[in-house]
């Protein structure tokens, strides 16, 4: 197996020059050592290669975001249906291809599923050697050299995620999109999962796929954490708290970091009061049992959904002439929290101060304070007042309109908490820093984090119970969407953010696929399989106006014995605060790259990131913008980054911010790029697999970029 050792204070000195692992090695620093690219020849780069994942096939899948690895001069990746490939890392040359729907296992694993994949595994041992990747619910182990299913490993090469979680199997979720932390002879993963599912960290066997251990994200009796519930049942039902961001790992100490998102449901917590351990903590696990070491809250009882999006950087700092192995973690909020690794010790204050509670939400009990580090100083603005209104693309009355409007929100510091009349969000329920996460230069200790500036507005509404007797399918199908749909698709089914309008999907679904997705998920859906079929039919009478259907009396559960009692509140859907002319609604920047001195915590630079090119044709200055995916740093002095929706790849000098390449990619690369040396060259590779705020961008290519000649 391959084993790497951790750059402490008490261990040798680690050149990171592979990228055998997402993130680029276990620590997530996303940093190479290799320089035969840098600032004086950056600007001389052209494509050395590009794969077609899906042969071309650009159908709306989802945006690929997937950190490919490279060993042996192998390069793995996934495709936008899920497809696994491994490629010649020189020339882009497929070696094989791994379809899931091929597989023993394809029953419990959907075209229809969740269609999200950040990233893959290597394991070997001797001559075995191993690639571990998820699709759906099902792990697969898939041999290296081969690409054929490993015969040994669970159910004929793979295990169904919803087994083993403490729960009725047929009634959960589980999809993780970002890959498993290997650790010895154990793959370890949670994931994307339902809002009735828990989000446990599980450990398997990475030879036999037998699960190992499991920490309860949600405490059981007994176990610490669970008195902070006031519903002491809630882990029997309540779902998420999950680690979907992924993992980093000390392998040397054998410890997992491992971050946590917020509990059911995002945004009213009156059905789950108290601080509601361990949502929205970094866990620190012993990664070879999963007994947790510590553990730090970033957001008491959050209802904002400020999930911890992206795995921790493992660093080691200079403090008073002290090293110390840190552990630093970047957050939607724009918070960076710096700890000492092994007990937890923040390493730059940490104070807990007031913040609103004044809720109108019935039932509803806000902490009454949150957690703000002192230093380092935010990287995205937290606070908007009416003077931070964007007045660079309004005309006199459309701001006065914009002005208007906003006085009608509720507004001000971060954590102002949810309302029906409608609370600003900032940062946004994007961020901040995303899923694309950080990287640092072990030399200088300066992490860089690519950071969003859109407000967003949560409007909550009050739902009418789906539970009353004697209702119609209809009647009974808009309750259900307004409590389990309306949140992602709008209370007029016309979309918003990132999640598609759904009126007239009659014309694509029958009822027999509308009700099969609604159990599978796709793309960034998850599955409802804690739905009856009932339930399931009473919806789809609605959404695919089915007449008849829609006049039968609803048969569904009057209660829910195995479940949650129906939330009091639901929200309208993710919406953007954005001017008449479609711009952010908050003033420029809107998308920003920051460079820290994890020494200091002081800033060493922070410069816009992307532009809007009719903007710039009316010389306003580089205004930023929203950004997914992560950068890469190099010892040559760059640091590379796509993850914007115009379709560009960026070089920027690390030690000033100064951008020095900017070139077209086919599609937007929401994903994070890799860096590795192939046949004694340099390559940066990034998937391209369009984006999600324009649907007609979707691709399948990655791309890889080279040096025209190498210097002898």
């Amino acid at each position: 197996m391959l084993l790497l050792i951790v750059n402490s204070s008490c261990s040798p000195r680690k050149e990171y020059n592979n990228w055998n692992i997402t993130g680029g090695t276990k620590e997530n620093i996303r940093y190479s050592t290799l320089a035969q690219i840098d600032t004086a020849n950056v600007q001389d780069l052209e494509v050395a290669w590009v794969y077609r994942s899906e042969g071309g096939d650009t159908t709306r899948f989802g945006p690929m975001q997937c950190n490919p690895i490279i060993v042996n001069n192998v390069l793995y990746g996934v495709s936008p249906k899920l497809n696994l490939f491994a490629l010649d890392a020189a020339s882009g040359k497929r070696l094989w291809n791994f379809d899931p729907a091929d597989s023993i296992n394809n029953k419990a694993w959907h075209r229809n599923s969740v269609n999200m994949n950040r990233g893959v595994a290597y394991w070997e041992e001797g001559e075995d050697k191993r690639i571990i990747y998820t699709a759906g619910r099902v792990a697969f182990a898939i041999n290296a050299l081969t690409g054929k299913l490993i015969p040994s490993f669970g159910k004929d090469g793979g295990i169904d995620l919803h087994d083993g979680l403490g729960r009725d199997s047929s009634k959960v979720f589980v999809a993780p999109t970002s890959p498993v932390m290997i650790y010895r002879n154990l793959f370890i993963l949670s994931g994307l999962v339902g809002d009735e599912t828990p989000g446990d960290i599980r450990a398997f066997d990475v030879k036999t796929g037998k699960q190992q251990w499991s920490f309860h994200t949600i405490p059981y009796p007994g176990e610490a954490g669970y008195e902070t519930w006031e519903d002491t049942s809630a882990y029997r039902y309540l779902g998420s708290t999950n680690s979907w961001g992924g993992f980093s790992l000390d392998e040397q100490r054998g410890i997992l970091y491992a971050p946590t998102g917020n509990p059911t449901h995002d945004f009213y917590g009156g059905q789950r009061l108290g601080k509601g351990l361990y949502g929205n903590c970094l866990l620190a696990l012993d990664a070879a049992t999963g007994k947790l070491i510590w553990h730090f809250q970033t957001v008491h009882h959050d209802v904002w959904d400020m999930d911890i999006p992206t795995p921790p950087a493992l660093v080691t700092v200079t403090r008073n002439g002290k090293k110390i192995d840190a552990v630093a973690q970047t957050t939607k909020t724009g918070f960076i929290f710096l700890f000492d690794r092994e007990n937890g010790k923040p390493l730059f204050p940490i104070e807990e101060r007031p913040v609103l509670t004044n809720t109108s939400l019935v039932k509803e009990k806000l902490w009454p304070t949150q957690p703000f580090p002192v230093l380092p100083k935010p990287f995205a603005r937290q606070t908007m007042t009416v003077n931070d209104l964007n007045n660079i693309t309004t005309n006199d009355s459309t701001f006065k309109a914009l002005q208007t409007q906003f006085r009608t929100y509720r507004s001000g510091a971060m954590f102002t908490p949810p309302s029906i009349e409608g609370t600003v969000i900032l940062p946004g329920f994007d961020g901040g820093g995303e899923w694309g996460g950080p990287s640092v230069d072990p030399e200088t200790n300066i992490l860089y984090v690519n950071a969003n500036e859109m407000a967003w507005v949560l409007n909550m509404v009050e739902n009418k119970p789906a539970d009353q007797t004697n209702r119609t399918n209809l009647e009974a199908g808009v309750s259900l969407y307004s409590q389990y749909c309306m949140g992602c698709h709008g209370p007029e089914r016309l979309g918003g953010g990132d999640y598609p309008a759904i009126l007239g999907v009659e014309k694509k679904y029958s009822k027999n696929q509308f009700t099969e997705l609604l159990t599978t998920g796709r793309r960034m859906m998850p599955g409802f399989n804690n739905l009856s079929k009932a339930e399931k039919d009473a919806i789809a009478s609605f959404i695919l106006n089915i007449t008849v259907d829609q006049k039968k009396k609803y048969t569904g559960p009057v209660t829910r014995e195995d479940g949650p009692p129906p939330s009091l509140y639901g929200f309208t859907g993710y919406n953007k605060f954005l001017t008449k002319d479609g711009y952010p609604a908050i003033s420029p920047p809107w998308g920003t790259i920051n460079a820290i001195d994890l020494n200091t915590g002081e800033y060493v630079w922070k410069v816009p990131f992307s532009e809007y090119e009719e903007l710039k044709k009316k010389g306003i200055p580089v205004t930023g913008r929203e950004n997914y995916g992560g950068p890469v740093v190099t010892a040559g002095g760059v640091l590379f980054i796509a993850a914007t929706a115009d379709a560009k790849f960026r070089a920027y000098n690390k030690r000033t911010g100064k951008l020095l390449l900017e070139t077209d990619l086919p599609a937007p690369g929401l994903a994070t790029p890799s860096v590795y040396m192939a046949n004694g060259k340099q390559y940066v590779v990034i998937a391209c697999g369009g984006t999600k705020w324009d649907d007609r961008t979707w691709n399948d290519s990655y791309v890889a970029f080279a040096l025209p000649k190498v210097k002898e």
